[in-house]
């Protein structure tokens, strides 16, 4: 569809409100080598989306990117029209959501962070952006120079650590027809699983769930958390991208705990240390379902990108 409105990007409006910051690891990363002055690139875009591109090309590096942070901190636009916007930028080639895997060995957690692009880009350029980006972010192997710089001295061994033991209901139990699941907890302070479930309603009210709930989850919830996730990426991957009302909490919850559950980390055998593990995964920009490359395109994952299909 032609475009006639060609004015440049529009000034974002100054805002009572300082945009947060992301969580460390979280947040906006623009990519290497960009004109300093993008309103050109922006000029063929609708209006909200010029504003909202404009808004957040002015954001500094590791910027909250969420929906809500960009409405609460910009005075035009809720949070809808936002994550409308959002949409349309991904489409149009200026942004991608990815969910990297970050720290190492045991100590690894799965976060989000969006990708900026002044220009806009086709899939293929994306592609090969990330495959870049997903090399430079894994695990550098010592080189020969340095095997043969290192100390030759004996280093002096640690006692070993002795690892905490997990306490044994954390893994979920399978479900056997015409079994009942019981809480994971049973006395003292709740689980980590019940806690970010108890906490979603104070995230976002429309995902207030009752103690009744927040149990009859719990479940699915440690699910979660025995693959390598934390309670924050929980969080976030239940209240992202959420309707303008939510009918029934629970139900919703307990089919994106079921729809969106992130794949178990391979244990690290000698077997599995040959293959590398996947750091990077693209994330559908309306919905949050992580994917390939080839799978999100245009930023979407395909019942996002053809809802009739689905």
């Amino acid at each position: 569809m032609a475009v006639s409105n060609l004015s440049p990007a529009l000034r974002a409006p100054a805002s009572s409100r300082a945009h947060p910051k992301a969580k460390p690891g979280y947040g906006k990363r623009s990519v290497s080598r960009q004109r300093h002055d993008g309103g050109g690139d922006f000029a063929l875009l609708p209006e909200r989306e010029r504003h909202i591109a404009g808004y957040v090309d002015a954001l500094p590096e590791g910027a909250a990117m969420d929906i809500k942070s960009l409405a609460r901190s910009q005075p035009l636009y809720g949070q809808m029209a936002v994550g409308s916007a959002l949409r349309a930028l991904g489409v149009a080639g200026h942004l991608r959501h990815v969910r990297c895997l970050s720290g190492e060995g045991d100590q690894v957690r799965w976060v989000t962070r969006t990708f900026w692009s002044r220009t806009a880009h086709d899939n293929e350029w994306w592609t090969a952006f990330l495959a870049a980006e997903e090399r430079h972010c894994a695990p550098q192997e010592p080189t020969e120079a340095a095997r043969v710089d290192a100390p030759t001295e004996a280093p002096v061994r640690e006692p070993a650590p002795v690892p905490a033991q997990p306490p044994a209901t954390v893994v979920p139990q399978q479900r056997t027809e015409g079994q009942v699941l019981t809480p994971v907890h049973t006395m003292g302070d709740p689980s980590p699983a019940f806690a970010a479930l108890a906490r979603l309603g104070r995230t976002d009210s429309r995902l207030a769930l009752s103690a009744a709930d927040c149990a009859a989850l719990e479940q699915a919830a440690a699910e979660w958390l025995a693959r390598g996730v934390d309670a924050d990426y929980l969080t976030q991957a239940l209240t992202a991208g959420l309707p303008a009302s939510v009918d029934s909490p629970f139900g919703f919850v307990r089919r994106r705990l079921r729809d969106k559950l992130p794949p178990r980390l391979p244990a690290p055998t000698s077997a599995t240390q040959a293959t590398p593990v996947r750091r990077l995964m693209l994330e559908c920009t309306e919905c949050g379902t992580p994917g390939r490359p080839e799978a999100i395109r245009d930023g979407l994952c395909k019942r996002c990108r053809e809802p009739d299909l689905a």
